[in-house]
């Protein structure tokens, strides 16, 4: 298994980060029902009251793929659309090392 992992920045409208926040946490019945999908965290900006993180850990590139073009994930970027300050920033990476997973190295 090689696992890929993804760090995305998500820089929100002035005061709009509680309502991104939400439309993520309305995905989350998506995220939880993608088997390779195995980790979906969502993080608030202890120093940037605009900033959201997102990290994600995937069993591989096929399970990315999949939650990254399911209608769900088509929708949930469709609410964030108008509470975005920019695009938002990912990072793809190779974890080399997992809690609990065995990583190929």
């Amino acid at each position: 298994m090689s696992l890929v992992s993804v760090i995305a920045r998500i820089p929100c409208q002035p005061g709009k980060r509680d309502e991104v926040v939400a439309a993520l946490g309305d995905y989350f019945p998506q995220v939880e029902s993608e088997d390779g999908t195995l980790v979906y965290a969502v993080s608030t900006d202890n120093g940037d009251p605009d900033l959201v993180w997102v990290y994600e850990l995937y069993t591989g590139d096929d399970a990315l793929q999949a939650h990254s073009t399911s209608p769900a994930f088509q929708s949930m970027a469709g609410a964030l659309g108008g509470l975005l300050s920019g695009a938002p920033d990912l990072h793809f990476c190779r974890p080399v090392r997992a809690k609990g997973h065995v990583v190929e190295g």
